[in-house]
């Protein structure tokens, strides 16, 4: 598949070379690689490792069997751009103003945060963003400006899978597919083409490479190859099972080509969603309750994977809880980069993948997004949503969040409500921006969900139909 230019491509090459500016590490000449798949809006339920019984994903599932899943994982904000931001930050984007995603024209990351992008080139890695950024698209706020050596993606999302210069490839469009700063067309299949674009660099670039690879499938449109869909004809998620398909493929590509390279043992690999599954992309949370934007498992419990041959990782299932906080926190613990710029507030998993250490590496996690915030604290869970109602759940007994205990349990419902109290107050700033109506869209979905008359996205389009 033709993907660049020539011209293109010698600019390519000439930016995998760049990155020793630093020497903020141990000086170990064994430092891992580091690569983050991020997909955008897949299903809790739509992976063979997570037993999907209708999805195809056998390249994804030979390599979460290289590694240890996370059975109790989740992402730090139940929408795209909050959550981009917690994972290249490691810190809660409350502590910064970031719950909601942002006007793309005003809004973005702090620039008083630090990257993934920033502290890996800082200490000498390559550097490189492929696909969907979602942080900003103000000059300051491009990947280039934030760490990243190379960029080749969109700086916002919802684009569509093919070149049209009618609609995302108008120029000047925030989903313009960038080389960089410089608009670029592209030929076939986009999940086809930013898979390409990783084989490139990682059989180009010389070790160490960090590489951010943003998947913007499976969000909507919901647009597939001919080829693609025809493997499916008949499937009730048809083209849901295309793109994911596609993606499986493109991973497999990318697995294969630093298994070719040598490079695969000492790589690093985080695997994940950036929500739970969508309501308008046919994806499946079962059997979790929710979806893509509330605080139900459904919305921010994700599949959710991490391999290191060459490390001290077991590959199996792990049941701590874990958070993508935890990326941050993990990929610089491995790669012996001793400082950064602020606290984080994910831990390095190392220690617990391992075996080396017991017991949860968080014994708490918060959310929250307007009028809805949520803790996790042990076995239990709260969710307040001001104006509506609050729900209490021992998410280790009823993961399906079904069964309300807060009257049976008002010691524990009081003990939370109070540390979730703190953690605001104390914790948290204001929100640097606001989605105008989103919250009276989200709080009555809340309530649905609380008062248990729709459990799946699914649920809720039957509901509709009703009215």
């Amino acid at each position: 598949m033709k993907i660049l230019g020539k011209k293109s491509l010698l600019l390519f090459s000439g930016l995998v070379t760049m990155g020793q500016q630093a020497d903020a590490w141990d000086g170990r000449s064994d430092r891992p690689n580091v690569l983050i798949i991020l997909l955008d809006d897949a299903g809790y339920n739509d992976f063979g490792f997570m037993g999907s019984p209708d999805l195809r994903t056998p390249n994804i599932d030979a390599l979460a069997a290289d590694g240890v899943i996370f059975t109790d994982g989740h992402v730090a904000a139940t929408v795209s751009s909050p959550s981009r931001a917690c994972l290249m930050t490691g810190r809660y984007g409350h502590r910064f103003g970031y719950e909601c995603n942002p006007d793309h024209s005003t809004d973005g990351l702090p620039l008083d945060e630090q990257t993934l992008g920033e502290i890996f080139k800082e200490a000498g890695y390559h550097t490189v963003a492929i696909g969907k950024w979602h942080l900003g698209s103000r000059d300051e706020q491009h990947p280039n400006r934030r760490g990243f050596d190379l960029f080749y993606g969109m700086k916002a999302g919802s684009r569509g899978y093919f070149y049209d210069e009618t609609q995302s490839d108008k120029p000047g469009d925030g989903r313009n597919l960038l080389l960089n700063e410089d608009q670029v067309k592209f030929d076939g299949y986009l999940t086809d083409v930013f898979s390409c674009k990783a084989v490139d660099f990682i059989k180009e670039t010389k070790e160490p490479f960090m590489m951010y690879l943003a998947y913007n499938a499976v969000h909507t449109p919901m647009q597939a190859t001919q080829e693609d869909m025809a493997l499916f004809e008949g499937h009730p998620r048809q083209k849901l099972a295309a793109m994911t398909h596609a993606l499986d493929r493109g991973i497999g590509c990318v697995v294969r080509a630093l298994k070719e390279s040598g490079k695969y043992d000492n790589t690093l690999i985080f695997f994940l969603s950036d929500n739970g599954g969508a309501t308008n992309n046919q994806s499946s949370n079962h059997p979790l309750k929710g979806f893509k934007g509330n605080k139900f498992e459904g919305g921010h419990r994700v599949p959710f994977f991490m391999v290191w041959r060459q490390g001290s990782v077991l590959p199996g299932q792990y049941d701590g809880l874990v958070s993508s906080l935890d990326i941050f926190a993990t990929a610089v613990a491995a790669a012996g980069i001793r400082k950064t710029k602020k606290p984080l507030d994910g831990v390095s998993l190392l220690p617990y993948v391992s075996g080396k250490k017991k017991g949860n590496p968080h014994e708490e996690l918060y959310w929250r997004k307007m009028d809805t915030r949520a803790i996790r604290c042990g076995d239990y869970k709260l969710i307040v949503t001001q104006g509506v109602d609050s729900v209490l759940y021992d998410v280790r007994k009823d993961m399906q969040e079904q069964v309300d205990i807060k009257e049976a349990k008002p010691e524990v419902f009081h003990r939370l409500y109070m540390k979730l109290a703190r953690w605001e107050r104390e914790e948290c700033v204001a929100p640097l921006w606001i989605e105008e109506g989103w919250a009276e869209i989200t709080n009555g979905y809340h309530r649905q969900l609380m008062h248990n008359e729709i459990k799946t996205a699914r649920d809720l389009q039957k509901t509709k139909g009703k009215k």
